[in-house]
């Protein structure tokens, strides 16, 4: 895989192409994180199975939106930005791009894996029908293993993944001249914050949504710089 992104990365065209797609997407996943902070304080996310399934029988969409259903496009998106990223700074140091981009994509692969959102729409559909209390407490059991999950493993390895990638990105981008010090800096500020999972309780959480800022401030950086190098060719 890595041979055929070197090729495509090796041809102008392909180059700019990533460049100019990985500034978009980059700008998108800010957008999402302002849109997704907004839903989580108008209506904060329920604590428990029964509640999930009386917002989503309510108002099934905003029930996916505080299961992250922003987040599930936003780490599609993410894939591109890290393409875009490789695909500029590789030739600084190969090694580490590679190894970056590999644990980025299992981090991506893992987060899906812990997605439930769908799936807690499902049972709330089975909860309103079942006509048995046996029925319902099955539904309830289901719905307390999916979110379970959803704070499980599979997400606290996507979370950390992630934060080792940006600090192996942020840390090839200051000994680049193709980005500026700064945004490895804010690279490195919301890697360093990220390296512990919002599940961990009230210190994951203040340290995740920390993270959102100096990520948001890297991604518009990184994305103005995309611009630039999708209209010029790229020197170390």
């Amino acid at each position: 895989m890595t041979k055929s992104i070197n090729e495509a990365a090796d041809k102008p065209d392909n180059l700019k192409k990533l460049s100019k797609i990985g500034g978009i997407m980059a700008l998108l996943i800010v957008l999402i994180i302002l849109i997704q902070m907004s839903i989580f304080i108008a209506w904060p996310p329920p604590d428990n199975v029964l509640d999930f399934f009386s917002l989503f029988q309510n108002n099934w969409l905003l029930g996916l939106l505080n299961l992250d259903l922003l987040y599930i496009l936003s780490n599609a998106l993410l894939i591109f930005v890290y393409l875009g990223l490789y695909a500029a700074l590789r030739r600084v140091n190969q090694a580490y791009m590679i190894i970056a981009l590999s644990l980025g994509f299992i981090g991506i692969a893992a987060y899906y894996a812990s997605s439930v959102a769908f799936e807690m729409l499902s049972l709330s559909k089975q909860f309103s029908v079942a006509d048995t209390s046996e029925l319902k407490l099955q539904c309830l059991t289901s719905g307390q293993i999916m979110l379970a999950t959803y704070k499980g493993t599979a997400f606290d390895v996507y979370y950390v993944l992630n934060a080792i990638t940006l600090l192996i990105i942020s840390s090839v981008m200051l000994r680049s001249k193709i980005f500026s010090k700064a945004t490895g800096i804010w690279g490195l500020i919301s890697g360093i914050l990220m390296l512990i999972p919002t599940t961990a309780g009230i210190i994951g959480l203040s340290f995740g949504i920390a993270s959102l800022i100096p990520w948001s401030v890297f991604s518009i950086m990184i994305a103005m710089r995309f611009f630039k190098l999708s209209n010029q060719q790229i020197e170390n």
